[in-house]
């Protein structure tokens, strides 16, 4: 009897420490901690553009005095790249091109695009860098920069966007979509990709 107490005792403790992970689960991708910096960096990858406008009020507000928004050179969405859809985005809001500047990327990976924004960065004397991303790529993001590009100070700012994420994920089918495949990367950029270079 005493025994069948202690495996309902210890079933019970491990299910409400699993809900309890279950729920954080969303709010543990996501990190939103801007901090001034000589330059924010968009990172690509954005459906809705809320990354760039989220990167345009962060500069707007006074945390570094230009920024970059990353784009893919090597895809076509409607005859177009991401690149010359980003520069007729920053010449319709008349922004200075001195202030915002689309830096050119390849790939479909945040690993890979650290090379190409280390070289965008490269040209100017930059000690510090506020990388914009969406919310539930923060973390991961975050992770990345850091580790492939130490020689800069890296903090994050996040972009939210309810219709492909919320940190309460199991409410809707898109949101768990989009949270079961950033853990997928997550884990695999820690348990792989972080080692391979």
């Amino acid at each position: 009897m005493l025994n069948h107490v202690r495996i309902a005792l210890t079933a019970a403790i491990v299910l409400a420490f699993g809900m309890a992970l279950f729920e954080k689960s969303g709010e543990y991708l996501v990190m939103d901690h801007p901090a001034h910096a000589d330059v924010i960096v968009v990172l690509a990858g954005d459906r809705n553009d809320r990354r760039f406008f989220r990167g345009l009020e962060l500069l707007h507000q006074g945390y570094a005095p230009r920024m970059l928004v990353d784009a893919n050179s090597d895809m076509m969405f409607f005859g177009r790249t991401p690149v010359v859809l980003e520069d007729q985005l920053i010449r319709s809001l008349d922004l200075k091109l001195d202030q915002v500047q689309v830096c050119s990327t390849r790939g479909d990976s945040t690993d890979e695009e650290t090379h190409y924004v280390a070289q965008c960065l490269r040209n100017d004397p930059i000690g510090s860098v506020l990388l914009v991303t969406s919310d539930f790529h923060t973390r991961r993001a975050i992770a990345i920069f850091k580790y492939r590009l130490p020689e800069y100070h890296w903090s994050v700012g996040a972009s939210r966007d309810d219709s492909v994420f919320n940190q309460k994920w199991w409410q809707r089918r898109e949101w768990a979509k989009t949270a079961l495949l950033e853990w997928t990367k997550l884990t695999w950029w820690e348990a792989v990709d972080r080692w391979r270079h």
